[in-house]
């Protein structure tokens, strides 16, 4: 068993795979080609924002996304420890400093409830991330930015492309969505690749001239920018498994409901990151449901575990692979850990010792599911 299988949905899309790629090799536009107009429209009807930059990775949308905003130097950005690196790494590129926020312990997402005292004069902008798949608070976290005028949200939504928020979708919630297509997520290339969405003209305008080193045309530079273009045939490939994304979400949103059900009713000692059922506890920690007008596109399927290491070590020896996302708050890392104390995160320092993600993805079988839940349940017992 794999922890993620690209290769059963390469099989499934291989026609059309070669196809597209055998178009741009005889074409020849390897940068900004065709298929990178073709790849931002979709995408930026799918979001439901006016404006899709397609860029070089997840982690270059956040730093194109930050110079677009004019976020440098004496700036801070309010966001979250728990996260992958890239995150606050972004914000100390740009010059501005990070600004902690603990989590909400049944999401791992920020607590939004907190971020409003965290704004100084000096905030520029919340980079909130939809965590697992799973959006954060969006509307409670654009009411934060809405009271403090000048404040951009930027929603770092590597991981849930595709996941529904109150009728809309990740990536169209706020000032900026930025994701990425790393093979691992929930819409993948085969090599690194990302987009940014927004409705705002004038920061889409910024975003494509920054990704091209800040021309406004040919060897006319604006503005200070990057080499951020995702390549051609990155978008010919996210082109080729665009018919199938639909599917793809259904079966992860299915795979993770079962997941779930079968943890809440069998393993007591195990509790969903997320999903849950109101008034169970971990460690003291209640999950709580998603709303029903929310969906998560896992991501990760992720839980919480005692004992993490012997759970994993017992689950390898059935061939059952798992990992960990993320196994140390940003705040606890040595190049970040002067700007917050871990006692500022108690939630973040306490899900980074107890998360654990089990095998997912849609080619996921019922077998290997019911596989999973069966050696968990043995694990934790």
């Amino acid at each position: 068993m794999q922890f993620i299988d690209l290769k059963v949905q390469q099989a499934a899309i291989r026609a059309d795979l070669d196809r597209r790629m055998a178009r741009v090799l005889e074409h020849g536009q390897y940068i900004m080609g065709p298929e990178v107009a073709e790849l931002e429209a979709a995408l930026a009807a799918y979001a439901g924002a006016k404006h899709c930059i397609t860029v070089a990775s997840g982690t270059e949308a956040l730093l194109i996304a930050l110079m677009a905003l004019g976020v440098g130097p004496g700036d801070e950005v309010v966001t979250t420890p728990f996260t992958f690196v890239a995150t606050a790494e972004m914000i100390v590129l740009a010059g501005a400093t990070p600004v902690f926020v603990d989590v909400d312990p049944t999401t791992a997402n920020i607590d939004a409830r907190a971020i409003a005292a965290r704004i100084t004069k000096k905030t520029k902008a919340i980079i909130p991330v939809s965590l697992y798949g799973q959006v954060a608070d969006m509307d409670e976290i654009n009411s934060v930015a809405a009271r403090h005028d000048g404040i951009a949200v930027i929603e770092d939504a590597a991981q849930s492309f595709g996941a529904n928020y109150k009728g809309r979708k990740s990536c169209g919630l706020s000032t900026f969505g930025a994701t990425s297509f790393f093979p691992s997520k929930p819409l993948g290339c085969y090599g690194d690749g990302g987009a940014l969405f927004t409705s705002d003209d004038g920061l889409a305008q910024a975003a494509r001239e920054i990704r091209v080193h800040g021309q406004s045309r040919r060897y006319v530079h604006t503005r200070i920018g990057v080499g951020g273009r995702m390549d051609t045939l990155q978008c010919a490939i996210v082109l080729a498994k665009w018919p199938r994304f639909g599917w793809e979400t259904e079966r992860r949103s299915a795979i993770g409901a079962h997941y779930t059900n079968d943890i809440l009713t069998r393993i007591p000692g195990a509790r969903p990151v997320g999903p849950g059922e109101v008034g169970t506890k971990l460690g003291g920690v209640r999950t709580l449901s998603l709303a029903p007008d929310r969906s998560s596109v896992y991501a990760q399927y992720t839980v919480l575990v005692p004992d993490r290491e012997a759970v994993q070590a017992r689950l390898a020896e059935k061939g059952i692979p798992t990992a960990v996302h993320y196994p140390v708050p940003l705040n606890e890392q040595p190049a970040y850990r002067h700007l917050a104390h871990t006692d500022e995160t108690p939630a973040a320092s306490w899900l980074a010792r107890h998360v654990m993600s089990l095998p997912m993805g849609p080619d996921l079988s019922d077998q290997d599911r019911a596989a999973v839940v069966a050696a968990l349940a043995e694990a934790v017992a």
